[in-house]
């Protein structure tokens, strides 16, 4: 319940303050979501699935979003920046649409 307390929080001061993302963050800020995102979604679904552990959701959660960026920044370094994005949102995506079945499969028990 304090996980979405502190979404929605962070999410109401987001919109509120409008904060700017330096330029050179922007690349990485669609796949640091993406990443939370995925994050999110093994975790609700652990959390239905009853094998929840907060500490394990907190070394995902920041884990992923620290990865993701950090294969971003290689591809950039590397002059391949859009691919190696395109790899993680495709990744990440598939992980995010997987989890979401389960959640699907668990809630409608279909």
């Amino acid at each position: 319940m304090i996980a979405v307390i502190g979404l929605v929080v962070g999410m109401i001061a987001g919109l509120a303050l409008q904060p700017e993302v330096p330029a050179f963050l922007a690349p990485y800020l669609p796949i640091a979501v993406i990443a939370a995102l995925d994050a999110l979604m093994g975790g609700l679904r652990a959390k239905l699935d009853g094998m929840f552990d907060d500490k394990v959701f907190l070394v995902s959660f920041l884990s992923n979003t620290v990865i993701a960026a950090f294969i971003v920044f290689l591809g950039d370094q590397l002059g391949v920046g859009s691919q190696m994005s395109t790899g993680v949102v495709v990744v990440l995506g598939i992980r995010i649409f997987s989890n979401s079945a389960a959640i699907r499969r668990h809630l409608f028990k279909a």
